[in-house]
């Protein structure tokens, strides 16, 4: 496949906090109402404890990817610290979650823009504004760094006014509101459980939160700690402030009355309908920036897991302008179909993304100390403790069984889209061995049947172009333990069975034990085609990228073990190329 290579400037500080921003900081808009809903006049500590997590998460982030600077988020640290199957995993759970939160911000951005349209049908609209953006990512109209700067910051100054009006409000009309909706009983079942089940409601107020992850390639150096720390920023400060601004001066039945429009309603109550308007108008525009996220943002890792042989590669097709069509109306059906098995019910679409958000969350936590026990050597510029790790992946359990708590419904709903997909994913990756049994079923069957089934000769074509695909793997004279490490890796993780041995050395190298090594291997694993290579030369991303184009091996199906501290590159330089050892 013919790669162009267009070059572009990396994105600053502004800029990749503006893309990631606009998707986290949508969350402002509906998070304290569902907070609200469920620990009434505590929302705002839940809120509170939430940022604690997000904080945790902080250096959580900052260590993978100062590791593994690469796109992808979970399924690339999973890809190079587990195995394909649990990489896999993790890709489906954040398409589900991208899924969701476009149909969530669509529907929102439609409920907010009903208060300025009154007449609008809301499903129907939805499925409109999700149609808009299908097109616009097909005819390569992506998420423009300008464009994401100037609705963030749009966005910061609307709240920002909301905050300021609220708060001159209370300065004319004191705190009779908040003491009365503070002395209401809890409805929760007692103050702890008021707090957990709004924690756990409260989530999704940091969904976006793993955005910036599966751009970091696109930044410039050092960005990405900036844009985590400012997102922790944002949601920190505006979600528990709008929170206890709503109880102080919005009485709690009519909080829960306009709940998919809290924010408006805020607006209107205490500035009127000039800035009721206005954060209609800035909510359709940054909700509208999250779907557009969306699409970007699944169309990139659906093209990536494309690459890798776990989607079929009918999803690789471009149109002129270079955009992978195929996946984005792929996307589109989806997020129609979850909108209509929901019917629009924004707790049961909040509900389906907080599990698929939250389970990315602590796969994410989970691929940390898989770092730390087997990529030890790599550089970070952060080291968040284990202890820390540990405390946040228990936040997220208990934040996800909070939530099956909150709306079990949700859950099956979750499920309903997460098994069928994961079955499709498991079959893509063992579909050498479905090929086979195909197979040898056919054979089995009477001669008429057989061929009004299909012939044995498209099945054995099949095979032979799923095996077809070769790996490389650069060894530095390794023992064969570690050569047998990596046989085993292929075996469970790779459906071909063509494996190139590279050792790239100087001329006064001696490599007969390795030679004899490999025989070995040869012989304890015939079905796999061994060929090793010598070239003379030094290892990097130079000798990477002439070995690829000459081979016609992209780098992502090039291995090698974990470098050492020592290593004079940094693993974003090599191209793609994976970690399995």
């Amino acid at each position: 496949m013919k790669q162009i290579d267009v070059a572009h400037s990396k994105l600053n500080e502004l800029q990749a906090t503006s893309i990631c921003g606009n998707d986290i900081s949508s969350s402002c808009l509906y998070v304290s109402a569902l907070t609200i809903a469920y620990a009434g006049q505590y929302a705002w500590i839940s809120l509170l404890i939430v940022a604690l997590v997000l904080f945790l998460f902080r250096k959580i982030y900052g260590e993978v990817v100062g590791a593994l600077p690469l796109n992808g988020g979970a399924y690339n640290v999973l890809l190079n610290t587990a195995s394909k199957r649990t990489a896999s995993f993790a890709a489906c759970l954040t398409i589900l979650s991208y899924m969701a939160t476009a149909v969530i911000s669509a529907y929102e951005a439609m409920f907010y823009f009903h208060d300025i349209v009154h007449n609008l049908p809301l499903i129907p609209a939805t499925i409109m504004i999700l149609g808009i953006f299908m097109m616009l990512a097909i005819i390569g109209i992506g998420e423009s760094a300008v464009v994401a700067v100037i609705i963030f910051i749009t966005h910061l100054a609307s709240l920002s006014l909301l905050v300021l009006t609220c708060c001159w409000f209370l300065f004319n009309n004191g705190l009779s509101v908040f003491q009365a909706n503070w002395h209401l009983p809890v409805t929760s079942g007692g103050l702890m459980m008021a707090l957990f089940l709004g924690f756990s409601a409260a989530m999704l107020g940091i969904s976006g939160f793993e955005s910036s992850a599966n751009f970091v390639e696109e930044q410039k150096e050092g960005v990405f700690p900036k844009t985590l720390k400012n997102m922790w920023r944002v949601v920190s400060f505006f979600n528990p402030v709008i929170a206890l601004l709503a109880l102080s001066i919005i009485p709690m039945a009519a909080i829960n009355d306009h709940r998919e429009s809290l924010l408006s309603f805020m607006g209107q109550t205490a500035g009127g309908g000039w800035l009721s308007y206005l954060i209609s108008v800035d909510a359709v525009l940054v909700l509208s920036g999250a779907v557009l996220t969306s699409y970007v943002g699944v169309t990139g890792l659906a093209e990536r897991i494309t690459l890798d042989r776990i989607l079929p590669n009918f999803f690789l097709a471009k149109n002129r302008r270079g955009v992978n069509y195929r996946i984005v109306i792929g996307f589109f059906l989806l997020c129609v179909s979850i909108l209509l098995v929901t019917k629009g019910n924004l707790a049961n679409l909040a509900g389906v993304y907080t599990f698929s958000f939250l389970l990315v969350m602590a796969l994410f936590g989970v691929g940390n100390l898989l770092l730390k026990a087997k990529r030890s050597k790599l550089p970070r510029m952060e080291n968040a403790p284990v202890i820390s790790v540990v405390v946040a992946i228990v936040f997220i359990i208990a934040a996800f069984l909070g939530n099956m708590e909150l709306n079990i419904l949700s859950f099956y709903v979750f499920i309903k889209y997460l098994i069928p997909a994961m079955l499709f994913i498991v079959l893509m990756l063992n579909r050498a061995r479905v090929i086979k049994y195909l197979i040898y079923s056919i054979t089995h069957l009477k001669e008429p049947l057989r061929k009004f089934i299909l012939s044995n000769v498209r099945l054995h074509r099949a095979l032979v172009t799923v095996k077809s695909q070769e790996l490389v793997f650069f060894t530095r004279g390794d023992n064969v333990s570690i050569l047998n490490r990596v046989m085993i890796y292929v075996e469970d993780n790779e459906s071909t069975k063509r494996l190139k041995i590279v050792h790239i050395a100087n001329e006064d190298s001696n490599n007969d034990s390795l030679k004899k090594d490999i025989e070995v291997l040869d012989r304890a694993y015939p079905e796999i085609d061994i060929d090793f290579v010598e070239i003379e030369g030094t290892f990097g991303p130079k000798i990477i990228d002439e070995l690829s184009k000459k081979w016609g091996i992209p780098k992502n199906f090039m291995f090698i073990g974990s470098p050492s501290n020592k290593f004079p590159y940094h693993v974003s330089e090599l191209g793609g190329v994976r970690l399995i050892m």
